[in-house]
């Protein structure tokens, strides 16, 4: 593989045992998947996935894959995470364990996304070693999983930072209605953080400018009009607006559609190119 700062890995690893409840990893790695085939910088992300991972197997692909992320989804418990044997049956790693592997890769791994329950304690533990660590503070549904990693990489594809693509991934699962968007938990580095620098995970090299669009405000405002209440509050999200400069979902839509686009071409909005790209992104996924 190519080492080139310009391209970054992701290594998911995914084990499910026999032995433990069925979780549904095809779909949380084909979502991946879908999410960054369709990003901005797909041309700069390499996606490595691993299937019915043992214990030899998360050695040997670090070791191969060089990954700057690493993405683990399947059972955890509080003393470790569980990967497969040779029979595919449970076999559990500790925490302890873990941590020191992710040390020899020190100043390599960037960070590492725990999708399992009760890893929190893993990523306190792995915390020393990179940048950034992610992990569930309990137990996690599998549908609020899949969500989260959904929106985590959608927004790192995007070109956001691993901080703000944390955020899209909780968000992804409140979106959904799911009551489970405070379990994701993030670990920060900061000395480590520092001293990715210039390479860190989500610095991407942006492609040739575009001559800016001429934004046809009346088309702009008939779309934001006819957007659904939750893909709107979406949009607020992904431009940053602050609280209060839109009115509530309770409000008529035609309300919050105008004070939206009179904040984005106020002088402290995101701009009518920056909406209409992001409204784009929502209506075009």
């Amino acid at each position: 593989m190519s080492n080139s700062p310009a391209v970054k890995t992701i290594l998911v690893l995914a084990a499910s045992p026999v032995d433990e409840a069925r979780l549904r990893l095809d779909v949380e790695v084909r979502e991946i998947e879908e999410g960054l085939r369709r990003s901005k910088y797909r041309d700069q992300i390499k996606l490595q996935p691993r299937s019915a991972v043992r214990i030899n197997d998360l050695r040997r692909a670090l070791l191969d894959v060089e990954p700057q992320i690493v993405h683990f989804c399947g059972h955890g418990v509080d003393e470790g995470l569980i990967f497969e044997d040779e029979q595919g049956k449970s076999k559990l790693v500790n925490t302890e364990a873990l941590a020191n592997l992710f040390e020899l890769f020190a100043g390599r791994v960037e960070c590492i996304v725990l999708n399992a329950c009760y890893s929190e304690a893993q990523a306190k533990a792995m915390i020393g070693h990179v940048g950034y660590v992610i992990g569930m503070s309990k137990a996690i549904g599998d549908k609020a999983a899949i969500n989260f990693s959904v929106g985590f990489y959608d927004a790192l594809g995007g070109g956001r930072t691993v901080e703000d693509a944390y955020k899209f991934g909780c968000n992804a699962i409140q979106l959904q209605g799911i009551p489970e968007h405070l379990t994701p938990v993030i670990k920060i580095n900061t000395a480590l953080k520092a001293a990715f620098g210039a390479t860190q995970t989500t610095t991407f090299t942006p492609k040739p400018a575009k001559p800016a669009p001429k934004i046809d405000r009346f088309k702009l405002i008939k779309l934001l009009n006819d957007l659904p209440p939750q893909q709107l509050d979406m949009l607020l999200f992904t431009v940053d607006a602050p609280n209060g400069v839109v009115p509530p979902m309770t409000a008529p839509q035609g309300d919050r559609a105008a004070a939206l686009l009179r904040w984005a071409q106020g002088p402290t909005g995101c701009g009518l190119e920056t909406l209409q790209q992001e409204l784009d992104n929502i209506l075009s996924p």
